[in-house]
C-alpha cells in the first residue's frame, strides 16, 4: 500500500506538501496540487483517518460501548450503528463488555479518551453502565441509547413504554379483561419501560394487570414462569418482555396441556426474525433496531456540528400472527 512519502517522491515534493493537499489546504499552488492529485491517483493512495486526524486535529473515530450484545436488540442496534458510521467515513472502537461492571465501563471511557474519538456512543441497556458514562464528565459528545434524557449527554431511543401499551390494547381489543406480564431483569432500562406501559395501558383500560413474573431474557426463563402461570388456571392473556421469553412461554402452555391462542394469547416483544416462524407465529411488538442503530449515528454528526436539538423517540409497531386470539366463552 503506498505511503504519504511514496507519493511525495513521486510528485517530486515534500510530504508535508502531500499532506497539505490531501487535507484540503487551499494555499497549494495549483500546479504543485495537479502533479500531487495525479501521483496519488497513480499510486492508488488512500490517506489514512489518523493521519487527517492529526493534520486537522479532529479525529473520525467514536467510542462505541456496549455490555449487551448476546441479545437481539443491542446486538442489532450496534450493526445498524457501525455501517452507519462507517458510510459517514468514521472509524468504530468498541468495547464490548460482558456485564454492567462500573470499573470496566470506566476503563473504557478512559481508554476512548486516550484515543481522541471524537464521540462516546453507549448501547447499553443497563442503568449502571448509563450512570458511569454520566459521571464520567468527559470532555466529548456522550451519546446514549436509552430514554431518560438529561444535560451533559443526548439519548437516542425507541419508545418501549408505547411498545408495551400497543401489546396491551390489542389483547383488550380481543376481549381479554386480565393480561400478565412475562417482565425482564429489573436492572434493565427497557425492561422497567415495558412493564411501565403494562400498567399503565392497564390502568387506562380497566383491565386486571396482573400477576407479573420477571424473567431474564431467555426462553427457558419463559418456560419456567409459563408453567407457573399455566397452573393459576385463569390467565387467558400473556404479554411477554420479548419474544424468547414468549417462546418459552408457549413450550410451557403446550406441556401443560393448553394450546395457543385458543386457551391463552400471547404477545411478545422485538419482533426477532424466528417470530414469524414460531407455532404458532408470534403476535409482537416491532422494533426497527437497525433504524435506531443509524439514528443514534445521525445524533453523533448533528451534536458533532453543533446542534443541540433533541430527537424524537422511533416509535414501535404491532404485527399481529397467530398467537392472540379472543377469550374462550
Amino acid at each position: 500500500m503506498a505511503t504519504l512519502f511514496d507519493v511525495a517522491a513521486e510528485a517530486g515534493v515534500s510530504h508535508q506538501t502531500v499532506s497539505r493537499v490531501v487535507n484540503g489546504d487551499p494555499t497549494v499552488r495549483p500546479a504543485t496540487k495537479a502533479k500531487v492529485d495525479a501521483a496519488v491517483e497513480k499510486l492508488s493512495y488512500r490517506p489514512s483517518l489518523t493521519a487527517r486526524a492529526l493534520a486537522s486535529r479532529k479525529t473520525r473515530s467514536i467510542g462505541l460501548i456496549s455490555t449487551g450484545f448476546p441479545f437481539y436488540g443491542p446486538s442489532s442496534t450496534m450493526h445498524g450503528f457501525n455501517g452507519a458510521a462507517r458510510r459517514a467515513g468514521y472509524q468504530v472502537s468498541m468495547a464490548t463488555l460482558d456485564g454492567d461492571d462500573a470499573r470496566a465501563v470506566q476503563q473504557a471511557v478512559d481508554a476512548f479518551v486516550g484515543q481522541a474519538v471524537a464521540a462516546i456512543v453507549l448501547i447499553a441497556p443497563d442503568a449502571e453502565a448509563l450512570e458511569v458514562l454520566r459521571s464520567s464528565r468527559v470532555a466529548v459528545p456522550l451519546v446514549t441509547a436509552d430514554s431518560v434524557a438529561e444535560d451533559g449527554h443526548h439519548t437516542v431511543s425507541i419508545d418501549q413504554a408505547a411498545g408495551a401499551e400497543l401489546a396491551v390494547e390489542h389483547l383488550a381489543s380481543l376481549g381479554h379483561r386480565s393480561v400478565a406480564h412475562v417482565a425482564g431483569p429489573e436492572a434493565w432500562m427497557d425492561g422497567r419501560d415495558r412493564e411501565r406501559g403494562w400498567r399503565d395501558a392497564c390502568g387506562r383500560l380497566g383491565l386486571d394487570a396482573g400477576p407479573l413474573l420477571r424473567g431474564d431474557w431467555t426462553p427457558a426463563s419463559g418456560h419456567r414462569l409459563g408453567l407457573e402461570l399455566a397452573e393459576r388456571g385463569d390467565v387467558t392473556a400473556v404479554f411477554c418482555a420479548n419474544d424468547q421469553m414468549a417462546l418459552g412461554a408457549v413450550h410451557a402452555f403446550c406441556d401443560a396441556g393448553l394450546e395457543v391462542p385458543r386457551d391463552v394469547s400471547i404477545v411478545g416483544f422485538d419482533d426477532v426474525p424466528e417470530a414469524a416462524h414460531f407455532l404458532p407465529p408470534l403476535t409482537t411488538v416491532r422494533q426497527d433496531f437497525e433504524a435506531l442503530g443509524r439514528r443514534i449515528m445521525d445524533t453523533v454528526e448533528a451534536v458533532l456540528a453543533g446542534d443541540d436539538e433533541a430527537v424524537d423517540a422511533v416509535l414501535p409497531e404491532l404485527v399481529v400472527r397467530r398467537s392472540t386470539a379472543p377469550p374462550r366463552r
